[in-house]
């Protein structure tokens, strides 16, 4: 606020008639602290040198620069002060420039009254008075609302929790110049080992920790912020304590030392820490949330880790060399586990078995029914006769139909006998795609060769109490192919298709008839990982469990 020396307020008189400006100077020099100028040009040097106003008194005629271009010129620097204008005459178009450009208060005419005047004047610093009392609270606000938005934005830039814990005790000591601050994180109602502090590089003396040990038990113990001041000769200290608590939950204790070099909290700024406590309690809870979702998931991560690898292990990943026959197969989940599932396995008689079957869903779930079907039909198939494939099936639906239903889900599957000394196969689909036969022969003598998909087939396992399906056979030569895949193959989805897939485009399926035309292109002899890279290269995002298994007949 624009006083002088002492409690007055100050007031300038400008006029470039002397005996006006002693005569006003006489009349207001024991309310106000008076300034004169007798000219435009020497107030604004006075303005200068002495800084706002509360009140300026300007006459209208002078030389130079009349009284209106004076004040228009004060309003930019000084915005609070009060204007009057003195004025002899009364123009109205000078008067109307003078209200809007110099923003006046009153205009007086001379001759003017004294006690008319000084009311004018005493009203005019009245109105001052609230202006800058509003100003300096409208200030106060913007400062604490810069102040807290500066504090909460360093707080909140970081998600981790002790980073922001950290964060949060060097924004609050900085911006609120504490000579050390200390934040102690609280699990259960018990103050943890960890201590994160704050000093000022300034101070003489560090702030041991041990100072403000007393005002955060206290503050643990009433969950209430607490001031505590000491005079120490004259040198006034301040011990803050303040609790971070969010829907009542202490999640830390924030203690705040002042060394009393003349910048003690005033309990408008005690009330701003205590509202920046609330809010960083808030980003607090969230960082808090946030880690702990964070350990979550990577334990959920390590866990599927260990899941996929038994599944992996689950799956054979050899089997022995055959004179008869050529084997290959390939499983990538779309997830770290899944539901599809491929078998290789050679009967004590000789019989080779092969099996590709898909569960319902993805993921976790679809990964414990797979391993479920893997384990029962393993069983089955080691019978000491081997068992026709429709027996096995049947088997498997009875052992897994009560889980499956009540779970909402059922397993594709395919399951095929191959005999080496008769050459036969013989197989039950249970809701499968079809599987493929082919002369590999032929296609490397670059003959003409139609596809020989096996369409008889069931219902899947686990749809009812018992499997109802149409079992296959048939006979293979030398050079045939028997070949099985997942729908996470067929049901790809094309995403930079090229000439391989005549009439496929982009956003289309490749589908059965175009996994033949893939692999009719494919370089001999069959090479299932060459087909699957190129299978990727087509459609980039796999949506499925991708299984191909394959025997070729030698």
């Amino acid at each position: 606020m624009s006083r002088g020396k002492g409690s007055k307020l100050k007031l300038m008189v400008v006029d470039d008639e002397i005996d006006n400006l002693d005569l006003l100077y006489r009349t207001f020099r024991r309310e106000f602290d008076v300034y004169r100028a007798d000219s435009a040009f020497s107030a604004l040097e006075t303005l200068d040198k002495n800084g706002e106003m509360a009140v300026i008194i300007s006459d209208q005629r002078m030389p130079e620069m009349n009284g209106t271009e004076f004040l228009s010129k004060t309003v930019e620097r000084f915005p609070d002060t009060i204007r009057i204008l003195l004025t002899g005459y009364t123009d109205v178009e000078d008067l109307v420039e003078a209200i809007n450009s110099g923003q006046v208060f009153k205009y007086i005419t001379k001759p003017w009254n004294p006690e008319e005047l000084k009311a004018v004047v005493n009203q005019a610093s009245e109105t001052y008075q609230v202006l800058k009392q509003r100003t300096n609270e409208l200030n106060r606000t913007l400062r604490r609302e810069s102040l807290f938005n500066g504090v909460m934005s360093a707080i909140r830039e970081s998600l981790d929790y002790r980073s922001m814990l950290q964060t949060i005790v060097e924004t609050v000591g900085e911006n609120f110049q504490a000579t050390g601050c200390i934040v102690r994180p609280v699990e259960g109602d018990r103050l943890t080992p960890e201590i994160f502090s704050y000093q000022d590089a300034n101070a003489s003396n560090p702030v041991e920790p041990e100072i403000l040990e007393p005002t955060i038990a206290a503050v643990l113990e009433t969950r209430q912020t607490q001031v505590l001041q000491e005079d120490n000769g004259g040198n006034g200290s301040t011990r803050l304590g303040v609790p971070l608590i969010y829907q009542k939950d202490l999640l830390a204790v924030m203690s705040l030392y002042q060394d009393g070099r003349g910048n003690n909290w005033s309990p408008e700024d005690i009330q701003l820490i205590e509202l920046v406590g609330e809010q960083a309690a808030l980003a607090l809870s969230q960082a808090k949330l946030y880690q702990r979702s964070q350990e979550q998931a990577e334990q959920m991560l390590a866990e599927l880790e260990v899941a996929r690898q038994i599944q992996t292990n689950l799956l054979r990943q050899s089997w022995p060399d055959l004179d008869s026959a050529k084997i290959q197969a390939c499983c990538f989940p779309a997830r770290a586990v899944g539901g599809d599932f491929f078998e290789v396995y050679i009967h004590s008689q000789g019989d080779i078995w092969l099996a590709v079957g898909d569960v319902s869903g993805k993921g976790v779930p679809a990964a414990l029914f797979m391993a479920s079907a893997i384990s029962v039909m393993r069983r089955e198939l080691a019978q000491e006769v081997s068992p026709m494939p429709e027996d096995v099936m049947k088997n498997l639906n009875s052992a897994l139909s009560d889980d499956l239903i009540s779970n909402n889900c059922f397993i594709t599957m395919v399951l095929a006998r191959y005999t080496p000394s008769t050459r036969q196969l013989a197989y039950a689909n249970a809701g499968h795609i079809y599987p493929l036969v082919w002369s590999q022969t032929a296609l490397a003598e670059k003959l003409a060769v139609e596809p020989n998909f096996l369409k008889d087939r069931g219902i899947p396992v686990g749809i009812l109490p018992m499997w109802k399906g149409k079992a296959g056979s048939l006979e293979l030569n030398p050079g045939d192919v028997f070949l099985l895949t997942s729908d996470g193959l067929t049901e790809a989805t094309i995403t930079h298709p090229d000439s391989s897939l005549d009439g496929v485009q982009a956003g289309e399926m490749i589908q059965q008839e175009g996994l033949w035309k893939l692999i009719a292109n494919e370089n001999v002899p069959l090479d299932l990982n060459d087909l699957l890279a190129r299978i990727r290269d087509l459609a980039h995002e796999q949506e499925d469990d991708q299984t191909i298994l394959s025997l070729e007949v030698l």
